[in-house]
């Protein structure tokens, strides 16, 4: 009789061992840092944080609006630089303690020409601030498809408006009554 009922108890041990055991060695997705947004977190390197990074291109994909969070971590003001392919780098300094966003609604744009990417795909970009050597990183691109990124588009700076001097018009001479003896 002790017999089908060990059995029955050593059954139950191993299904609930083998039932919640994945669970003690899986790794859970909840510990997994990510960026809970449309941008990406540059890794540390130098004094100023970059977070959710990312940019917004024109439609031709080849102009785009870099938005991002940059953030001071030490008491003494840093300057970073940003640089795209191998196109001109751009720099932005960082008071100490202080953040300074970009490309926002409320921020100066921070654009970058010849992207040659489109919505959808990412960017390498170099970042280097103080005294580290810099980190490349994957930036996602994004379009003006909705609507809270719309207004983040850059836009061609508006062409020269061709401004005309009035000209007063030509004065014709008037005829004048030629002299002619009447008579």
């Amino acid at each position: 009789m002790k017999s089908p009922l060990a059995a029955s108890i050593a059954l139950s041990a191993l299904i609930i061992v083998g039932a919640t055991g994945c669970a003690g060695i899986t790794p859970q997705a909840t510990t997994i840092d990510y960026s809970a947004s449309d941008g990406a977190n540059v890794p540390k390197s130098g004094p100023i944080e970059v977070r959710n990074a990312f940019f917004v291109a024109d439609e031709s994909g080849t102009t785009g609006n870099l938005v991002a969070g940059l953030v001071n971590t030490t008491s003494d003001s840093a300057t970073i630089h940003i640089t795209v392919g191998d196109g001109p780098a751009q720099s932005v300094r960082v008071a100490g303690q202080k953040s300074v966003s970009l490309g926002g609604d409320d921020a100066q744009p921070l654009t970058f020409e010849g992207l040659d990417t489109k919505a959808g795909e990412t960017v390498d970009v170099y970042f280097q601030s103080g005294d580290a050597e810099g980190i490349k990183y994957a930036i996602p691109v994004l379009d003006g498809t909705l609507p809270y990124y719309s207004t983040l588009v850059p836009t061609a700076p508006p062409s020269p408006t061709p401004t005309t001097t009035p000209v007063a018009p030509a004065v014709e001479p008037t005829p004048t009554a030629s002299e002619t003896p009447v008579g």
